[in-house]
């Protein structure tokens, strides 16, 4: 059975493996602080329908509560250890939804579905004064193919043996402003990444969604470049994996290699 894999812009995705749906770090809205969505259509009511939701770390614009008030009564929340205590809006999701704390090493399961927990390299915290308090993490799940979903993260030592073996890898290419910060995954890095984790299959996310208000004309080819950036530069380190770039809204149906 095919896995499907829909973009639905930034790091929001769906993933439906084994009759299974898993939504990656939702947001769903138009607008968040200083960020406005600049590119793709809002996802639809149904993007929100999922039985295993994974959010990588808690930055708002990967934890976002609004988003996450939208899912259904009883969905499964994923979340990094400590969450809910660095997050106080959670604790008012908390009679909603069943959020799950995991580590590292964690793994959670939904029907023949099996979510585990990798690290990352990225900054967890709760901006902007948040403490280290709850790490970022990618994940990975395994049914039919095993689906990598990176989160954000920059490269890290020991990244592929982390992750394990993956049938697809949906990493981060880009961000939602004219600079990325230290722990973050350009064009170039994601490519290093690809050909340290050799994947069957690649989708590019965390780009060409949001920006800053104002700042159109600020470095935009960080805004419109990354995407194609990756399926150019990913062909030198990395030509036997088939790189996927979707638009909003797109899916693509995968076969796992094994």
């Amino acid at each position: 059975m095919p896995v499907e894999v829909t973009w639905w812009g930034h790091a929001t995705a769906t993933v439906r493996d084994s009759g299974v749906t898993v939504l990656t770090d939702p947001l769903l809205v138009r607008r968040l602080a200083h960020l406005r969505r600049r590119r793709g259509a809002l996802p639809p009511p149904r993007a929100a329908l999922a039985d295993v939701v994974l959010v990588s770390h808690l930055h708002a614009d990967h934890l976002h509560l609004g988003s996450l008030a939208r899912l259904a009564p009883g969905t499964r929340v994923v979340l990094p250890r400590g969450a809910v205590r660095a997050v106080p809006g959670l604790r008012r999701l908390a009679p909603l939804l069943d959020l799950v704390e995991i580590g590292a090493g964690g793994a959670v399961t939904a029907g023949p579905v099996t979510v585990r927990a990798v690290p990352a390299s990225h900054d967890g915290r709760r901006l902007p004064v948040g403490r280290h308090t709850a790490p970022a993490l990618g994940y990975v799940v395994e049914g039919e193919a095993r689906t990598y979903f990176a989160g954000d993260t920059g490269l890290f030592d020991g990244m592929a043996e982390a992750v394990g073996p993956v049938d697809t890898a949906l990493l981060p290419v880009g961000g939602w402003g004219p600079f990325l910060g230290e722990h973050h995954l350009d064009p170039g890095r994601a490519a290093e990444a690809l050909a340290r984790l050799r994947p069957r299959n690649a989708v590019p996310v965390h780009f060409g969604t949001y920006w800053p208000i104002g700042m159109d004309a600020v470095r935009p080819h960080e805004f419109h470049s990354p995407g194609a950036e990756f399926v150019r530069l990913a062909a030198r380190p990395a030509p036997e994996v088939e790189v996927h770039l979707l638009r909003h809204g797109e899916s693509v149906r995968l076969e796992a290699a094994r």
